[in-house]
């Protein structure tokens, strides 16, 4: 029976973030995942993605143990009911239906924001965890470098990654443009909901930025600024830090202005301050743009500019497409090569040993330029010999048909009992 790359998936699209972080696993838990799933099963090519919309598996294997390794991440994770999750978890189990899933992944096809830019670089991650631990063998390297390139394609040759998709990003993009002649800019975060966590997440690609989080909840602002590496004030001290800051960002829940026109008034703002809100309703009046040196973006300007470039983005999904099944294509075009290599391999061995044998009981008396005209000879005779069942077998491959020639060869020159190790002749 023959090896199957399959798949289990957990994500946004069938779990919810209650669940999602239940079963999320960082670097260490990842690490340790995958030492048991190679110490149990004798996996070779796995590999572990997990980020905040998604916990996936990919492995190869010739038997179905998609709920042996959920039962793994339960006891990972310390989960005992883990079974009871199995609903939230989809199983690929075909082939070429698990490698296109990991390919729509990587590409951001299957993103919440259609063509992040974060995945790949996830994906990458995963992969080089794997690498480190042999965990992947020439299936999963050839494979994972078959989805690099189709990512430069992507990115070369359509537009589905121009521009910011969502609102955080676009909004870190933003401050990111703005902020763009001040050295070490002051970013000011107030309110780390389900967008001001992600706009903070999304802070580290403006690397030189200062930022600042506070939070009604004291404790939730210092688990993210601990987690990210920035700095985390109490609540009560955000009108202080506001007259410090470069950039303001509110996302916060509040029926009345939070930031108002006379509190902005009373700043000092020396050449200039951005304000960015987020929140809905509003949480700043619309009337500081009257203070000089104030800039005011709403969540409005900037889903309008993330609108926009989601558009373009969804446009381009059918060439995308097109760009993964030509590189699918290709990769099956390989792993059928592979399929037959061992046989090919094998005969060589056994044509080799064949040679060998015969070179041996015949020129115990010849002299040296004999033995090398011989040789040469006789190398020339494996070589024709093994053309045909060669090209055969290659051609079998195309056709999916290469099984039924693989056994024919195999019990005709009892291949079983051959090595498969690479000839140095």
């Amino acid at each position: 029976m023959q090896n199957q790359f399959r798949a289990i998936s957990l994500s946004y699209k069938n779990a919810p973030v209650e669940i999602r972080e239940v079963i999320a696993l960082d670097e260490g838990s990842i690490h340790s995942l995958l030492v048991k799933l190679r110490d149990f099963f004798s996996i070779s090519d796995t590999l572990i993605l997990s980020t905040c919309n998604r916990t996936e598996v990919y492995y190869s294997h010739e038997l179905d143990i998609n709920t042996e390794i959920i039962k793994l991440i339960g006891l990972e994770k310390g989960i005992d009911n883990v079974i009871d999750y199995l609903e939230y978890f989809d199983c690929l189990n075909d082939d070429r239906k698990a490698i296109e899933h990991l390919f729509k992944v990587s590409v951001g096809l299957e993103a919440q924001v259609v063509g992040d830019m974060q995945i790949a670089n996830q994906v990458k991650r995963a992969y080089q965890a794997s690498a480190d631990l042999n965990m992947a063998g020439p299936f999963l390297h050839r494979l994972m470098h078959t989805i690099f390139y189709t990512n430069k394609r992507v990115v070369q040759e359509t537009a589905f990654r121009d521009g910011a998709a969502s609102v955080s990003y676009a909004a870190v993009e933003l401050i990111e443009e703005l902020t763009s002649n001040t050295y070490q800019p002051r970013v000011l975060l107030i309110g780390v909901g389900e967008i001001g966590e992600d706009v903070a997440k999304n802070m580290v690609h403006i690397p030189e930025a200062k930022v600042t989080i506070t939070n009604r909840t004291f404790e939730r602002a210092k688990a993210l600024a601990d987690e990210l590496g920035f700095e985390v004030i109490p609540f009560e001290e955000c009108f202080e830090a506001m007259k410090n800051s470069d950039v303001v960002v509110s996302s916060i829940l509040k029926s009345e202005p939070f930031i108002t026109k006379a509190l902005v008034k009373s700043m000092e703002i020396p050449s200039y301050k951005l304000f960015v809100d987020l929140s809905v309703p509003r949480s700043i009046e619309t009337t500081i743009e009257d203070v000089p040196g104030v800039l005011l973006y709403n969540v409005d300007n900037i889903r309008s500019k993330a609108t926009e470039t989601l558009e373009k983005r969804l446009a381009s999904i059918p060439q995308v497409e097109k760009i993964i099944t030509e590189s699918i294509d290709d990769f099956y075009n390989w792993k059928k090569e592979m399929m037959v290599s061992p046989t090919i391999n094998k005969l060589k061995n056994a044509l080799e040993q064949i040679r060998q044998e015969e070179m041996s009981r015949f020129l115990k008396n010849a002299d040296e330029s004999q033995i090398a005209m011989i040789d040469r000879i006789t190398k020339s005779m494996m070589q024709k010999i093994l053309k045909v069942p060669v090209v055969q077998l290659r051609a079998a491959c195309q056709r999916d048909d290469a099984d039924k020639l693989i056994d024919i060869i195999t019990d005709l020159f009892d291949l079983e009992k051959v090595s498969d190790k690479k000839l140095d002749a």
